[in-house]
């Protein structure tokens, strides 16, 4: 069982991956912005982070750089969970630190997939 925090503006996407992580005996954590999903897991120190893009404020992208380059976060893997869909995205992503990047609507099989290849 791991820690996972879902950042993700949507109420309904936080609800669908919930659902799934709790099915697999995750504990789960939510922010709905990047701001505070910056901060929640600078408190709680989640094994995993799972991070929208789209987000008002600080994105996701720009929370993923913050979280990969400060020493204290930095060792938490960030997947970017988005419906932004394009090569150019998913350079950026890794750019920015992050060990997964998956396209929404995510299967249930890809996302379990991706945490338990990152937390083994």
């Amino acid at each position: 069982m791991a820690r996972i925090l879902i950042v993700d503006d949507s109420p309904t996407e936080i609800r669908k991956i919930s659902t799934i992580l709790d099915q697999h005996k995750h504990e789960v954590i939510t922010a709905d912005n990047g701001a505070d999903g910056v901060a929640v897991a600078r408190q709680e120190r989640p094994d995993l982070i799972l991070m929208d893009v789209v987000m008002p404020g600080l994105n996701g992208f720009q929370a993923t750089r913050q979280l990969t380059r400060t020493p204290e976060t930095a060792d938490i893997p960030v997947v970017i969970v988005t419906t932004k869909d394009q090569e150019t995205d998913r350079v950026w992503g890794t750019r920015q630190g992050a060990k997964g990047y998956l396209v929404k609507p995510v299967s249930e099989n890809d996302l379990i997939a991706t945490i338990n290849e990152l937390l083994d």
